[in-house]
């Protein structure tokens, strides 16, 4: 009796086992890939500055005269038009220096007349021969130096009175004070700056070119924004780029100003984006996420449709790197049309079969990062 229970359980138990043993395991699901198709065509690289809001025209202000400040009439931001008062110096100084030069003139000149008078009455005498050709040569010699003597007083008088009307600084050009340097009671030199007049109708934006840049930056197309309203981008046109790089920063400076005239905030922050045509060949915009190494050399997995379409086999592929943007890298190598993996490359191996998107194993974005 213990004997065919035995028999019966061992009977038992081979059974589950060969039933166990027939049983298949479940495929393992493909995984799914994010792709995009290589295509090739002229691309632009694209960089970005950091720029100001600067007038084409700034002008410095300053005395010509020095002396102490009687009065200040400006103060930063003000506007001013062509030949406002800005400041003014005390003229006392001046005035008696016009004073000094006017008596020196009148007495040169009433020696003027003295000698033309003289030479007058010789000429009278030499007639009758009174006097000698000498004697009239003499007193002609006398009335010339004495009209130069006051001709030259003349210029100085004139000097004089321009002095006094230099104690009075007025505006050149008509615009917004940018700086002030100096307060009322402060004594200033000839030729110190000391007010900043700008021309805000002719607005400019200012940005620092490195020098590798340089040469690519001058075949550009320029847009601009200012930090207030980056979204309001506008076109601009290079006027001016500095033929010598910055002492200390070594770069250059260009100046750019808007292709149609438009009113911009002096001082203000801007974004300066310059899009050129990238040199060499065509290339493919892709990723920065899809490029990885093979042998140490830039590669992607190209992704090779079966005939159904739904699902692929992925295999490296070397690529050229001819330059890099914010979040894409520009290649070229594999035929136009390729489908490249862009997302998950680092759970890619060599003939491993993925499921394409678009077919019953659609990946998500989150999906195809994992």
């Amino acid at each position: 009796m213990k004997a065919f229970i035995t028999t019966a359980t061992a009977a038992s138990i081979a059974i589950l086992l060969s039933a166990c043993s027939s049983a298949e395991p479940p495929a393992e699901p493909l995984r799914p890939v994010r792709t995009a198709e290589l295509r090739y065509g002229e691309v632009s690289d694209v960089n970005r500055y950091f720029a100001t809001v600067a007038s084409r025209y700034e002008v410095d202000q300053a005395f010509r005269v020095g002396g102490k400040v009687r009065e200040r009439r400006v103060d930063v931001g003000q506007s001013v038009k062509q030949g406002d008062i800005l400041a003014v110096l005390d003229d006392v100084d001046y005035q008696l220096a016009e004073e000094a030069a006017r008596q020196r003139f009148d007495a040169a000149k009433a020696r003027s007349l003295q000698a033309e008078s003289d030479w007058k009455r010789l000429q009278a005498l030499r007639v009758d021969g009174s006097v000698s050709a000498s004697d009239e040569e003499h007193a002609q010699s006398n009335l010339r130096t004495a009209r130069a003597a006051a001709e030259a007083e003349a210029r100085q008088l004139e000097m004089a009175r321009n002095q006094v009307q230099y104690t009075t600084l007025r505006a050149p050009i008509s615009g917004v004070v940018t700086n002030v340097r100096f307060e009322s009671g402060q004594v200033v030199a000839v030729g110190q700056p000391i007010i900043s007049i700008a021309n805000e109708r002719e607005p400019e934006i200012v940005a620092d070119i490195p020098e590798n840049h340089l040469q690519a930056f001058k075949t550009g197309r320029y847009k601009a924004s200012l930090a207030s309203a980056p979204d309001e981008s506008f076109d601009v046109v290079l006027r001016e780029l500095s033929a010598q790089a910055a002492t200390q920063t070594r770069t250059y400076r260009a100046r750019l100003k808007p292709a149609k005239q438009r009113q911009l905030p002096l001082g203000a922050t801007a974004t300066l984006v310059a899009e050129y045509s990238a040199a060499g060949a065509a290339a493919a915009a892709i990723p920065a996420a899809a490029l990885t190494q093979s042998q140490g050399q830039p590669a992607v997995w190209a992704a090779k449709p079966d005939d159904s379409g739904a699902n692929a086999t992925v295999n490296l592929v070397q690529v050229t790197v001819s330059g890099y943007r914010n979040d894409e890298v520009l290649v070229s190598g594999p035929p136009a049309g390729t489908l490249i993996v862009t997302a998950g490359v680092q759970k890619m191996a060599p003939g491993l079969r993925v499921a394409l998107p678009g077919t019953v194993n659609t990946v998500t974005d989150k999906q195809a990062a994992q």
